[in-house]
């Protein structure tokens, strides 16, 4: 709850400082009696610097603050004499305390076998006088094992007892005060003593690096403030005061609702602070102050302590101020009574904020029952009787101030007010039981009472197992703590009003929680007829803006009209709302992109079911599915899941398409480059099927990490854009960068593929595809050159995404996809390979053999391609062709996926030699009519062969020397013995490959096919290659 003396950081430190010197010179003087430190039970405060104290023996003894009495008054502040005896903050604690320790001894399951003691001290609600009773309980601590002097009254009447070698207390509880718990705490921590406050809510208090021993079963004043503001921001009080008891716990509150109510647009009218003991001088000033801002500032927010409000109740009514506020006030004020007495009329209307505790019923049994001449454990209830009842007691110090004696038939029930906070003086004393029993059972497992380890108890280990405390509290909650050693924060809301004639109490009108403020009107307001009004300026008329005036804070303004298509957007002064806009389902717009896309998306699988075994096709088919899948995200009302999907789909659909379209094309455009080359290059590389995937997967992924990293830094939200100042739209916020990076990178795939479709423009018929990639890139180009301007020139740009993404989507399938599909299923008998070559002939070149083991069998994977069987033909004179046939035969498509062909002009051959050359099987050796016979005339031909593969060039023994003789072909020997050779003035050297590898020279692909039937064909050679020409039959497919 709420404090004494405040102060700032600086003060702290200082102050900080001297409590630790005043700590060691008291220890040192101890025995000197310095200061006039040591108790004297049963000695009145009110008359001598000594202080009374109860101190009940046990185990364990748990220390305790209570404010007994009020705090001094302002004019004997420095005397550090104490007020008059309290009731709820001071009886009735001492009481709930002394009896909850004997539940707790009673209790078998909390630290059976142990008695737990308490020392109780009066704090008088006073720094000063918490500070010299703390120093009070550290000196008994340091000298516990030596016998204390007492000086103590010991008398049959009073039943006091001597008081003999104390013991050091385990654990502080309380005090109430904010402020006086931070400067327990400052003493406290250094000899590492847990405190449990049950009513200091300071936010201060929740910084552990300051006060690491501090804990509390209440919540930090962070969330009462919060419930403040929320209040008044309910019933748009947008202009009010704000008072706060000088203090740690008023400050700090008060600090906390400026920071919160400035966030939710309530402006301070006026700020004050006062001390809860300022006098009515200083009363009567501040409620001037308060008057200045009246009538506009009609609601005081009150941060403060109950006899701080108290102060400006009584201010009120010498000023004649009845009505003219409203206080909404914190937990200081709650629903004391103390407050409001006498002062009903003055304080009507006020709203409250009260921790949320259960009536302890219990308690009042107890209580209730107690009589002055049984009840010798409490020194201060003798005091406490005779000022309740007016009455004197024999034997007592204030016998003296009243002549009527006590007639024994007095009873507290008359006028009986528990205190409100009576469940949390409980919850904080059983929070230190069950820690004290959580560090016995795990310190002396299995022994019941204390053993060594906890001989004495160590404060640093205590507060360890207090802070895992974890229990249900007298009300029925769950009490435990958290990091910062706070409770979970529960408000009521109280309502002080009129309920009879002269009748006046505090009714509970709300809550507030975690969840929000719950609040009942009807209630509150049930005593008048409109809600009180709060505010600098009155709300602007229809058609008119405010306009904030000079020097004053942003809720006064004036108001002036509007101009046309202007609009305010004031809570409570708007002009007219404009209507969000953003692409409806039902709209034709969105109906026509709809329709059109599921159109696309089942065009998409009926080809996806007819190219089934395609892998470029499928890369090609996801970027179409992707694009008209586009659509849906764009048209979907904005939220942040369709965001991200947009973002993605609009870059990654035409990525997939496009990187899979621009392999394609620049494997023709390689294909076709070579072929067009007069001498014998090297097979192209990454023509593969798979090489061709992971291109396209890169190109694919590259677009991706584009996007991801957008993503990263432009993240997907949804705002409102003003196209103009009479309309806004809910869009996602896809900024330029946003659109032109990825659609940037698209465009380079689409210039490039472009770029080689044009270059292959005029292959021959065979490659009909390149022609058909060439219109749809051409078509998309006009497509997305027409989508920029309109895009970015006008406001309709997610119907103009739709159809650019999916028009690209329907080029692509159509141009691509469409003709294929009509030669496979309505013209099956042109789907053959003979209806897409143009000439009979075709040429290819064999490259060099792979490695040969021992046995003759070669490890590439052309290895064995070909067997062959000759038959006596004539030879031509120069021994530079020959002419060859093939048995009609299928081969399977991986021997041809090695070949491609490209269109040659049939050359004139002079067939004089004719050889049957067949394919080898996979394995073995060859069947005997596979061997080649080569006749020369009369000659025969060596057997079969294999080129060595270290000779360069290919097909050209460079290193031996010619023989005079015929025209007649070389051959290497299978045993590699040498090179034989014949020939004349004309004639070459000719390796024929034995299962070489055939490298791609021509263009196009027709390795998904296979060839069968007769070939008619030459082999050519020169010194730097071997050529074959070979005719294809028209039956191929």
């Amino acid at each position: 709850m709420a404090g004494g003396a405040g102060r700032n950081p600086g003060m702290g430190n200082k102050l900080g400082l001297y409590v630790r010197l005043l700590a060691v010179t008291v220890i040192l003087g101890a025995d000197l009696g310095w200061l006039g430190l040591k108790e004297r039970a049963g000695v009145n405060a009110q008359n001598t610097e000594r202080r009374v104290l109860t101190h009940i023996p046990g185990d364990i003894i748990i220390g305790a603050l209570f404010s007994v009495h009020h705090q001094p008054p302002a004019d004997k502040v420095h005397e550090r004499k104490c007020g008059a005896v309290r009731e709820q903050y001071g009886i009735q604690r001492v009481e709930a305390m002394m009896h909850t320790l004997d539940l707790i001894n009673a209790d078998p399951t909390i630290l059976p076998n142990i008695t737990l003691g308490c020392e109780i001290r009066d704090s008088c609600w006073h720094s000063a006088v918490a500070l010299e009773q703390s120093i009070e309980f550290i000196r008994d601590t340091l000298v516990s094992n030596e016998e204390e002097e007492s000086q103590g009254r010991c008398t049959a009447e009073a039943g006091s007892m001597l008081l003999q070698a104390k013991k050091p207390i385990v654990g502080m509880i309380g005090p109430g005060s904010s402020s006086v718990a931070i400067q327990v705490q400052n003493l406290l921590q250094l000899f590492n003593i847990p405190q449990i406050a049950y009513s200091a809510t300071s936010m201060d208090l929740s910084d552990k690096s300051l006060f690491k021993y501090f804990m509390r079963v209440v919540p930090s004043d962070m969330k009462q403030a919060k419930a403040m503001v929320d209040i008044v921001k309910k019933y748009n009080w947008s202009y009010v005061s704000a008072i706060h008891t000088e203090g740690n716990y008023g400050e700090s509150g008060m600090e906390a609702f400026k920071d919160m109510a400035a966030k939710e647009g309530i402006c301070i009218a006026h700020s004050d602070k006062i001390y809860s003991n300022a006098g009515e001088q200083g009363f009567d000033k501040l409620l001037q102050k308060l008057r200045a801002h009246l009538p506009k500032a009609r609601v005081v927010a009150c941060f403060c302590e109950g006899m701080t409000v108290r102060g400006i109740l009584m201010a009120m009514r010498r000023q004649r101020l009845v009505g003219e506020f409203l206080l909404i006030g914190s937990d200081g004020w709650a629903d004391r009574s103390d407050v409001t007495d006498g002062y009903q009329r003055e304080a009507a209307g006020g709203i409250t904020i009260k921790l949320k505790s259960a009536y302890v019923t219990w308690f009042d049994d107890y209580y209730l029952n107690l009589k002055p001449d049984a009840n010798l454990r409490n020194p201060w209830f003798p005091e406490f009787w005779q000022h309740r009842f007016q009455c004197r007691l024999r034997g007592h110090p204030l016998e003296s101030l009243t002549s009527l004696s006590s007639t024994g038939r007095e009873s507290l029930r008359h006028q009986y007010v528990q205190d409100t906070k009576m469940g949390f003086v409980i919850n904080a004393i059983y929070s230190m039981a069950h820690g004290l029993h959580e560090m016995q059972q795990s310190l002396c497992p299995g022994y019941k009472g204390l053993c060594e380890n906890m001989r004495p108890i160590d404060g640093r280990k205590l507060l360890e197992f207090l802070m895992r405390t974890n229990f249900t509290g007298v009300s029925g909650e769950t009490i435990y703590f958290d990091q910062n050693g706070d409770s979970p924060g529960r408000y009521e809301i109280m309502n002080f009003k009129e309920t009879g004639e002269d009748e006046f109490s505090y009714i509970h009108v709300g809550s507030w929680d975690q969840g929000g403020l719950k609040m009942n009107d009807e209630e509150i307001w049930s005593n008048t007829s409109e809600i009180i009004q709060s505010v600098c300026s009155e709300p602007c008329q229809k058609a008119q803006i405010k306009v904030i005036r000079k020097g004053e804070v942003s809720c006064c303004w004036t108001c002036t009209p509007c101009k046309e298509n202007e609009f305010v957007f004031d809570e409570y002064t708007c002009c007219e709302p404009i209507q969000v806009q953003y692409v409806r389902w039902g709209d034709p717009e969105p109906i026509a992109a709809v329709v059109f896309s599921c159109l696309g998306l089942l065009a998409t699988l009926f080809v996806t079911s007819v190219f089934i075994n395609r892998e470029l096709c499928y890369i090609i088919l996801a970027g179409i599915c992707l694009g008209y899948l586009c659509t849906f995200s764009l048209i979907a009302k904005p939220h942040i899941i369709y965001c991200y999907l947009q973002r993605l789909g609009i870059g990654l659909s035409p990525a997939m398409s496009y990187s899979a379209l621009v392999t394609k094309t620049n494997r023709i455009a390689r294909i076709l480059a070579g072929s067009k080359k007069k001498i014998c290059t090297k097979k192209p590389r990454f023509m593969s099927a798979c090489a061709q995937l992971v291109i396209a997967f890169l190109l694919i992924l590259l677009q991706l990490g584009i996007i991801v990293a957008l993503l990263i830094i432009e993240p997907p939200q949804v705002i409102y854009d003003y196209p103009s100042i009479s309309e806004v739209h809910l869009i996602c916020n896809l900024t330029t960068l946003g659109v032109v990076a990825p659609l940037g990178y698209n465009g380079l795939l689409i210039l490039s593929c472009t770029f080689y479709a044009f270059k292959t423009r005029n292959v021959p018929a065979n490659f009909n595809e390149a022609k058909y990639i060439a219109f749809t890139m051409y078509t998309t180009c006009i497509i997305w050159l027409a989508f920029v301007p309109i895009y970015f020139g006008s406001n309709y740009k997610i119907i103009t995404m739709c159809f650019s993404v999916s028009l690209s989507a329907t080029v692509a399938l159509c141009c691509m996809f469409v003709p294929k599909v009509y030669i496979m299923l309505a013209k099956p008998e042109k789907n053959v390979r003979s209806a897409f070559t143009t000439s009979t002939v075709v040429r290819m070149h064999v490259g060099d053999a792979k490695k040969v083991t021992k046995t003759g069998k070669s490890t590439s994977s052309m290895a064995n391609l070909f067997r062959r069987r000759g038959s006596a033909q004539d030879i031509s004179s120069n021994g530079k062709s020959v002419t060859w046939a093939q048995n009609e035969r299928s081969y399977r498509p991986n021997i041809w996926k090695r070949m491609s062909f490209h269109v040659k002009k049939k050359e004139a051959v002079e067939v004089n030699q004719t050889a049957i050359i067949k394919p080898f099987s996979k394995g073995g050796d060859a069947p005997a009519d596979t061997v080649v016979k080569e006749q020369y005339g009369d000659q025969h031909v060596p057997p079969p062969f294999t080129c060595s593969p270290s000779q360069s060039p290919r097909g050209f023994q460079g290193g031996e020397t010619g023989e005079d003789g015929g025209a007649l072909p070389t051959y290497i020997p299978e045993n590699g013995a040498g090179v034989r050779r014949r020939g004349g003035d004309n004639s070459q050297d000719v390796c024929m490959l034995d299962g070489g590898d055939i490298s791609v020279i021509g263009v196009g692909d027709i390795g998904t096919g296979m060839i069968g039937g007769q070939a008619q064909g030459t082999v050519s050679w020169t010194k730097s290659a071997v050529w074959l020409t070979v005719s294809l039959p028209t039956s191929a497919s």
